[in-house]
Order: structure tokens, then C-alpha cells, then sequence
């Protein structure tokens, strides 16, 4: 046998053995037979006893260097005789890879667009129809998970799920208002992968405050506290804000009546200020939306002129507040407590002068929670039934609530057929910020 078909057949062994190519070469065999190299490696020696059928290295000529047992590791570096063109070709690789390395589908520009869009549909979400908020959403949403299928650094793709998880978020809220809650839990799953991908607090507390919401008009208050609750752990911005006052109506709903209280005194001591990423809109709470929250609180506890308190503290800074900035969903909900507070303490021309400005509300921004709330002011003014003005103000309502709003075209929304009608409530419930 050659020293060449030696060690052709030591590393063929090797290889069935280990499954680790090595590059044993004539060569080496020779250094091995001169003596230039006593102490071979592990697993050379190995081989070497294996094909050549022998009990011991001692056989083959192989004894440790001095201060060496047999049964120590080799330290000894393999001999890199004949492998030059290996370790060439390995940088080779090398570089090819650093071109796809840097390589990268997603643009700062394509990134920077995607959240643009995120914030001008918050933003705008109740002030502009709604029908093209969704389909951007969804748009945004496809998108960026087309372009996580490609290449693109870390960032990057922290980024792009970030986008993704907003615009689900978006999906979902949408969802509640038009009246599918139980579908919107099913995006807000998906929308919490995405924030646990970029792990990002922020986006995970709008994602809890919508799971609570969604719950919430479910009639399960205590899922929706538990909820609120849970999102305080990644709290920042003004998520804290919204999520403690939320979970207090959660709370004051569901019976728990110490709790809800402290959790309302936390909130109103609570000092914030916006998360650089919070897109704004649905995903911001501000004072006035936090006071009108409160006043649901108080309502839910039973306390006519506090609720009043509040509700009037809301909407006299929704009104001071300059119009881009103005949430015009939550604005509408604290009318509606302003409303109830003065049918609970006896003033029916305060509660026609609160929903007024609700009534005008157009079609497209008669969100399901608006719908059941207006309604719930029908129901407590009840006892005004037989006034001129009570009766007018009930059938205001009744009109109102037969044409809430719909996902559907312009041209759809002329038409009048087939709308779902809501029955006015015999007795009022209370709610939270749609």
C-alpha cells in the first residue's frame, strides 16, 4: 500500500466514523515515517491503528512528548501541508457572503414610509372614512411581511415587524368599532408575535389596552381587567395612563369595588409623556381622553356628579384642544357621559345640549360602541318620556341607532336596505373609550 492509498484509506474510515472530512496526504504520512512528526493527532493515530491493525500507538513508533500522558488531549496542531487551496477557497466564501451579508430589501426610506403611514391612519381613524384606514392597514400589513421574507439586517427587521404589529393592532381596533371583537382578538395573537419579535413595550401595551377593549365589549370585564393589568408590566408612554383608568372601569364593572377605586386615584396622579413611538390617535392617551375614562369609572360606580365633573373637564379640553390633535371617537364618548351624569342628576336640558353634537355625527364614524352607548342615554331618559323634549330626544336616538356604521364602499353606503337596528336599552349599562 502507498503512502497516498494509506492515507486515502485512514480519512476514508475517519469519515465513516466521525462524519468529519480530513486531509490526510502522502505527504504527511512520509513526515510521519521519518520521525519528523512523533505525536500525531487523536484521531491520525486512530486511523493509523485501525487500518494497519494494531493494538497500541507504542506499535506504530508513537510516544507523547515529555509531560504528555497518553491519555491527554493533543494539543499539537494537525500539519497544514496540502491545504492551502482549503483555506483560499474558504475566504473565497467568505467574501461572496459579505456581499449578501450587506445586502438588504428594505430601504431607511421603505421603513420610514411604512410607519408614516401607520401614524396618519391612527391619527386620522374617526375623522376620515374608514374604509380606506382599513384597507391601508391591511396593506401595510402584507407588506411588511413580504419584505421580512427577504433579506435585511437585524434592525430592519425589528422594524418592519414593529409595522406589521401597529397596522394589526389597527385591524383590531377597527374591529371592536365595527362590531366584531372576537375577531379582533384573533389579530391582536398575531400582532403580539410581532411585538415579541421586535420586542417592543410600547406596542405591546396598545396591543393588552385593545385585547381589553375587545373584551370589554364582550360584557367579560374580568378578562378586560386582567388584561389592562398584565399590559402595565410593559407600560411606557401613555399606555400607563389609558391601561390604569381602563382597568378601574373594568373593575368598578365587575364588582370590585375597593380595587377600582385605588386603581382610579393612581391613575389620575399618574404623570406621563408620549413614547417617541407611539403612533398618536387611537394609540395615545392624552388628559382630556383619560378624564373622560374616569367619568365612565365614576358612572359604573354610581356617582352622578363626579362622572359630571369629569365628563365636563373632558370635553372642555377636547374643545380647547387644537382639531388635528382632537380624538374625535373618545371626544364623542365623553359627550355621552356628560349626558348620562345630567339624566342621573335630573337635568334633561343639560343631556340634550351634551349628545347634540353626537347626534350630528356622520354615518361613517357611528361606531358599534358609540351606537350602544347613545342608546343607553335613550334608556335612562326614560322617566322624560312623556315630555315634549324627552320624547323628542328618545326618538333622536332611536333614528340614530338604526343606521350604524359599516365596512363598506361609498356607493354601498347610500343605500339604507338590510342596516342592523339596535333596540334602546330598558336599563342603561355603563361602558369604557371606545
Amino acid at each position: 500500500m502507498s503512502r497516498a492509498e494509506l492515507a486515502e484509506t485512514i480519512c476514508a474510515w475517519l469519515w465513516e466514523t466521525t462524519e468529519v472530512r480530513y486531509e490526510l496526504d502522502g505527504h504527511y504520512i512520509a513526515k510521519l515515517e521519518r520521525g519528523a512528526v512523533r505525536w500525531p493527532g487523536p484521531a491520525y493515530r486512530s486511523g493509523l491503528r485501525h487500518v494497519l491493525d494494531v493494538a497500541s500507538d507504542n506499535e506504530l513508533g508513537f510516544f507523547p512528548p515529555s509531560g504528555t500522558t497518553p491519555g491527554e488531549p493533543d494539543l499539537t496542531q494537525p500539519s497544514m501541508v496540502g491545504r492551502d487551496d482549503d483555506l483560499a477557497t474558504a475566504a473565497d466564501e467568505s467574501i461572496a457572503l459579505l456581499a449578501f451579508a450587506e445586502e438588504s430589501n428594505v430601504g431607511e426610506l421603505t421603513v420610514e414610509q411604512l410607519h408614516a403611514d401607520i401614524e396618519r391612519i391612527a391619527q386620522s381613524y374617526l375623522r376620515t372614512p374608514t374604509r380606506p384606514l382599513f384597507v391601508k392597514s391591511r396593506a401595510i400589513r402584507d407588506r411588511a411581511f413580504r419584505l421580512l421574507a427577504g433579506n435585511q439586517s437585524p434592525q430592519q427587521s425589528r422594524d418592519l415587524y414593529t409595522a406589521a404589529g401597529w397596522a394589526i393592532t389597527l385591524l383590531a381596533w377597527m374591529s371592536v368599532d365595527l362590531g366584531r371583537p372576537d375577531i379582533a382578538e384573533s389579530h391582536t395573537r398575531t400582532a403580539w408575535a410581532c411585538a415579541d419579535a421586535a420586542d417592543h413595550d410600547v406596542l405591546r401595551g396598545w396591543i393588552r389596552a385593545t385585547q381589553h377593549t375587545a373584551a370589554f365589549w364582550q360584557d367579560d370585564f374580568t378578562r378586560a381587567a386582567a388584561y389592562a393589568q398584565d399590559g402595565l408590566r410593559y407600560a411606557s408612554g401613555t399606555t400607563a395612563l389609558f391601561l390604569t383608568s381602563a382597568a378601574s372601569v373594568d373593575l368598578a364593572r365587575a364588582g370590585r369595588i375597593d380595587t377600582a377605586q385605588e386603581l382610579l386615584d393612581t391613575a389620575r396622579r399618574l404623570t406621563v409623556q408620549p413614547a417617541a413611538s407611539e403612533p398618536g390617535g387611537v394609540f395615545l392617551c392624552t388628559a382630556e381622553r383619560a378624564e373622560g375614562i374616569w367619568a365612565d369609572t365614576h358612572l359604573a360606580l354610581g356617582d352622578g356628579e363626579r362622572t359630571a365633573v369629569h365628563a365636563d373637564h373632558s370635553v372642555a379640553m377636547f374643545e380647547a384642544a387644537p382639531p388635528a390633535l382632537r380624538n374625535a371617537g373618545s371626544e364623542r364618548m365623553a359627550r355621552l357621559q356628560q349626558a348620562k351624569a345630567r339624566l342621573l342628576l335630573g337635568q334633561l336640558d343639560g343631556a340634550v345640549e351634551a349628545v347634540e353634537p353626537v347626534l350630528e355625527t356622520q354615518l361613517e364614524y357611528r361606531v358599534r360602541p358609540l351606537i350602544h352607548r347613545i342608546a343607553e342615554v335613550a334608556a335612562l331618559a326614560a322617566p322624560y318620556a312623556r315630555t315634549g323634549e324627552g320624547k323628542r330626544l328618545r326618538e333622536r336616538i332611536n333614528e340614530f341607532t338604526q343606521r350604524p356604521a359599516q365596512l363598506m364602499s361609498p356607493h354601498q353606503q347610500t343605500s339604507t336596505l338590510r342596516r342592523p337596528t339596535y333596540a334602546v336599552p330598558e336599563t342603561p349599562a355603563v361602558g369604557s373609550d371606545a
